[in-house]
């Protein structure tokens, strides 16, 4: 692949602590995992010279080799995600996992992502595995954003550029995103809606000027209390909630608009420079708790459409209409005024082609169990778009623990690929650990952390899918 000639002089060291080698075994350190603790081999470093960093985490000599020929990628779209469970939890139960940080900023003061960038990381890692000569089988773990990421990412690597350059787009993709090295099958877990969608979502309709987060319309303000917002959970009217999709809505299609005019003046020559301009959109920033409405009110995203298989602790398995079981973020304070926190921070041109999608203003709206009137194919970066495109293996698994879970149902329900699987964890945060303030007695929800990896255990080990029959 010529796209990665330059990019593939990966060098690897051996990371060691003292911590590390508290092991009897040379060359192995002790790791806690939900299996308890085990003695693994020393993480291995893994550098490209170009921003992308991580470990390669191995199992055992003496695990199931068949599984051990697995090699799954981590990463996410902005975070540091290099001791995030999988690193330890996949291992620990057979697989080689090369968990990698993009080139991205993990600061959160910016918002410096940058669609192609995230995809031709992604393709460092697809082929830094494949070339190792003891992998045989590729398999892409995304989760939150870094599902979107993995989604979009799959789909252009299966359909090149064509997948992601069409008249649908809001922002076309250039030839640098083709022949990508595909994966050979692709885990999404608690996948957010798009770091479009999120976006989106993020929109603060009570902002009545562009230019500062400092000027506000109180009737559209969700932190009101003549709203229905309290520190305990807001219970808004549906009048409410209706203005203020509304708004969002309204608000959203000037956003799009501008940054495409802004856009087509930059291509003329006209622009306040030749290749780009900043873009500071605010309170649009569409990290955690600032993804709005449905973070306050739980009746929002609150249950799927259809009966699928819901994960409960020590392996029982229930088929059902899967309810969220989520408390709200109430008491989290607004960041409307906020530089670092509130505002989007991007480009135009980054805002096009990662951030925006395209809706019906008509029919946009968030309901218990659905989003209405958004066009998925429009943007690059949202899963319910991207996944139809994707022809081998795919897991989609929601946490119930919070309102991302639903995107789950929609990822499946979308997907195209002959071999597509769904299931949620029961009580699971979206950092998969327990929701322990979301149980009504303690240890209602077991170790989910377990019970979600057990799942994946078993999917990823199925015979005739990524190991022989």
């Amino acid at each position: 692949m010529k796209l990665f000639a330059g990019l593939l002089m990966a060098s690897s060291v051996v990371l060691a602590s003292d911590r590390n080698l508290s092991s009897d075994l040379p060359g192995t350190q002790i790791t806690s995992t939900s299996l308890g603790n085990y003695s693994l081999p020393i993480t291995s470093l893994v550098t490209f010279g170009t921003g992308v960093i991580g470990g390669l985490f191995r199992p055992n000599s003496h695990q199931n080799p068949a599984k051990a020929k697995i090699g799954v990628l981590v990463m996410h779209a902005e975070q540091d995600y290099t001791t995030f469970y999988p690193c330890s939890e996949l291992p620990v139960r057979g697989y080689t996992t090369l968990c990698l940080n993009n080139a991205q900023s993990k600061t959160g003061l910016m918002n410096d992502l940058d669609f192609e960038t995230m995809m031709t990381d992604v393709g460092v890692g697809v082929q830094y595995l494949n070339d190792l000569p003891d992998i045989d089988q590729v398999v892409l773990w995304g989760h939150s954003g870094g599902g979107a990421m993995m989604a979009a990412y799959q789909n252009v690597a299966e359909n090149s550029v064509s997948a992601c350059n069409g008249t649908e787009k809001l922002y076309p993709c250039s030839a640098a995103v083709d022949n990508l090295p595909p994966a050979d099958g692709i885990l999404l877990i608690d996948a957010n809606f798009g770091l479009s969608t999120m976006t989106l979502l993020s929109v603060n309709p009570a902002i009545e000027n562009e230019s500062t987060g400092t000027e506000i319309n109180s009737t559209l303000n969700l932190y009101s209390p003549q709203n229905g917002w309290t520190e305990n959970g807001a219970n808004y009217t549906s009048g409410f909630a209706h203005r203020f999709f509304g708004g969002v809505a309204s608000r959203w299609e000037k956003i799009v608009s501008s940054a495409e005019e802004r856009n087509e003046l930059i291509k003329a020559g006209n622009g306040e420079y030749t290749d780009d301009e900043g873009l500071v959109i605010p309170d649009a920033n569409y990290l955690g708790t600032n993804n709005k409405l449905i973070s306050q009110d739980t009746r929002y995203l609150a249950h799927t459409v259809y009966k699928w298989p819901l994960l409960h602790k020590e392996g029982r398995v229930s088929t059902q209409v899967v309810p969220s079981v989520r408390v709200a973020d109430a008491g989290i304070p607004s960041n409307v005024d906020s530089f670092y926190d509130g505002a989007l921070k991007t480009t135009v041109t980054r805002f096009l082609s990662t951030f925006a999608i395209r809706i019906d203003t008509t029919l946009f709206n968030v309901t218990a169990d659905n989003i209405t009137g958004v066009d998925w194919t429009s943007s690059q970066t949202a899963p319910i778009g991207s996944v139809p495109g994707i022809s081998k293996p795919l897991l989609t698994m929601g946490n119930t623990g919070h309102y991302e879970y639903l995107n789950a149902e929609k990822i499946y329900l979308a997907a195209k690929s002959e071999d597509k699987s769904i299931a949620f964890t029961e009580g699971a945060q979206h950092t998969i650990n327990t929701c322990t303030e979301c149980e009504t007695y303690p240890g209602q929800f077991g170790n989910t952390v377990k019970t979600a990896f057990d799942f994946m255990d078993k999917w990823l080990s199925k015979p005739g899918r990524f190991i022989a029959a």
